[in-house]
């Protein structure tokens, strides 16, 4: 059994002190893990109007060593706190600028093109699907759902396979059920106790959350998940099992979820079934 684990890095605090104690945790119990950076502004208490250093330049030779350590590196929001906040409502000009600009970053760091991307907070709209598929990533992981899938927006089929985040997040089980962080552990490795279909679970986490305030709670998912007899990788080992002309289509929708404020982008019905 696998279960993929996908870090989302969204600030230079979360690169600096949370990156480098997640590869450790990692390295202990031999997990692999896919690394989505922000490699653009970095806006200090989430205001979009404050000016931020440039954590691509900034945390270029620590993400070269997360890459060097043999974990994999892919994209997610240039600007993460700026995407969530205008992605709804944005144009295609907007978005394309937004995802260009994270995919020169990321060959200016690792001389070579971007494969993969995470959006920030699952937050994306009709043009940002279309560009998955123009920008020729062999997959993304921008949404929740429970399996692999081809995702169709507005009937029209977006030729990059999807590969959505399965489990809910620790800080969300807290919000959701009122409960503490190691209440939440107890939680997940409930959901995953029952041996999963193939290819694989995703959990996503922060590297400002599991990689610091919740650090030790990570690692008590971690043995747990080893215990449970899974092998923890990153989701680019999920992909090499998956067929991808087998793969369901099903439409995205934006739909609220227990323990978040905001919609996301969720997996919806299979499209013509």
């Amino acid at each position: 059994m696998r279960l993929a684990l996908k870090v989302d890095v969204s600030s230079r605090r979360g690169a600096k002190e949370g990156v480098p104690r997640l590869m450790e945790m990692l390295a202990r119990h031999r997990a692999r893990a896919t690394f989505f950076l922000a490699l653009g502004p970095d806006r200090m208490f989430q205001r979009p109007w404050l000016p931020g250093g440039d954590i691509g330049r900034r945390c270029a030779a620590l993400f070269r060593g997360v890459r060097d350590a043999g974990f994999e590196v892919a994209i997610q929001a240039y600007d993460p706190v700026r995407w969530r906040q205008t992605i709804g409502a944005a144009d295609a000009a907007w978005t394309q600028t937004q995802m260009e600009c994270a995919c020169e970053a990321f060959l200016r760091i690792f001389d070579a093109p971007a494969h993969a991307h995470g959006s920030s907070d699952w937050r994306m709209n009709r043009h940002a699907y279309r560009l998955t598929q123009r920008l020729q990533f062999r997959y993304a992981s921008d949404t929740r759902g429970t399996c692999p899938y081809i995702p169709v927006r507005n009937a029209e089929i977006i030729a990059c396979p999807q590969l959505p985040t399965t489990l809910p997040m620790l800080e969300e089980l807290m919000a959701r059920d009122g409960i503490a962080a190691e209440d939440a552990v107890t939680r997940l490795l409930e959901a995953t106790a029952r041996p999963v279909e193939p290819p694989c679970h995703v959990y996503t986490l922060r590297a400002d959350r599991e990689g610091i305030l919740f650090a030790a709670r990570f690692e008590d998912l971690l043995a747990g998940w080893r215990a449970q007899d899974y092998a923890l990788t990153a989701l680019e080992d999920c992909m090499r099992d998956i067929n991808i002309a087998r793969l369901p289509r099903h439409n995205v929708v934006d739909a609220t979820i227990a323990g978040r404020r905001h919609p996301v982008a969720l997996q919806g019905p299979e499209f013509l079934a």
